[in-house]
């Protein structure tokens, strides 16, 4: 392996989704990958293409701890992009809300930005120009209805990604969010799988929640970008030796960074809409 390759973990990269993506795309410009993933036998993709692996359960601290170790000795000590990538979804309306759930959303979602970047630290303060990319979503700055604990998961980790970014830049680590719009993955497949409980206050529509329900792929649109085509869009902002503190992409983004001067009625409207609460309205005012 060449020894002047740039090294770059990537978590959560299981098949079909945008770690995976980032790797493959990360991998054809010449960087060395460590993909990892809990279930290792989720990585074909990257395994295919001859991508380097380690098992990494992010919400385990004796799983970060051994990998960690492991990359220390696969890399002889060096790492040059750490990128916190791995996360998961839970839609389900706030009053129906399992805390218990919630919890284990933060455990994935925030917390793991944490100790994974602290495990890894010691290889990142060896490294010039060393940087932590934490994979954020647009849906820190928007409250989505009916994924309120996705919405505070991934907004309690921007604050995180800016505090960190400020306590770790004396030591010439950049720490970088990145926000993330609509992208064709598999990360809402989870979605067609849930049902309201059977005494929701949500349950007067016929057909349920469809909106919300769905596996996601409605909400996509021409413009929405694959997998693929947003990794290579992606790798190449963070190649740049400085980045930006924020690196925007998928689609929608743009829209996100106008919602500040939107009307709240205007993004309420569309919010409202694509998630049936007009139709729950008008379903309850016929009671």
């Amino acid at each position: 392996m060449a020894a002047d390759k740039k090294v770059v973990l990537i978590t959560g990269c299981s098949d079909g989704g945008l770690g995976s993506a980032l790797a493959l795309s990360f991998h054809k410009t010449g960087h060395r990958v460590i993909a990892t993933a809990r279930d290792l036998s989720k990585l074909s993709e990257t395994r295919s293409a001859g991508i380097e692996e380690l098992q990494l359960d992010v919400t385990s601290s004796e799983s970060i701890a051994k990998c960690a170790e492991s990359l220390t000795k696969i890399t002889n000590g060096s790492l040059d992009l750490l990128i916190n990538n791995a996360g998961g979804t839970d839609n389900s309306p706030m009053m129906d809300t399992e805390l218990d759930q919630m919890r284990k959303l933060f455990d994935l979602n925030t917390f793991s930005l944490v100790s994974t970047t602290q495990a890894f630290l010691p290889l990142l303060l060896k490294t010039p120009n060393a940087k932590v990319i934490n994979h954020i979503s647009m849906a820190a700055y928007i409250g989505v209805p009916f994924q309120g604990g996705y919405n505070a998961s991934k907004a309690a980790a921007n604050a995180l990604t800016e505090t960190m970014r400020l306590e770790l830049a004396p030591f010439d680590v950049q720490v970088i969010a990145l926000m993330t719009g609509m992208v064709k993955s598999n990360i809402l497949n989870n979605r067609a799988t849930k049902k309201l409980p059977e005494k929701s206050i949500y349950n007067v529509l016929p057909g349920g929640l469809k909106a919300m329900y769905a596996d996601g792929s409605h909400l996509w649109t021409k413009n929405t970008p694959d997998a693929h085509t947003w990794a290579d869009q992606m790798v190449t902002k963070m190649s740049r030796v400085r980045c930006p503190y924020i690196i925007w992409g998928g689609e929608s983004v743009n829209l996100l960074r106008l919602t500040t001067h939107m009307p709240v009625g205007t993004l309420d409207g569309t919010l409202r809409k694509i998630s049936q609460l007009d139709e729950i309205e008008k379903a309850v005012k016929k009671r």
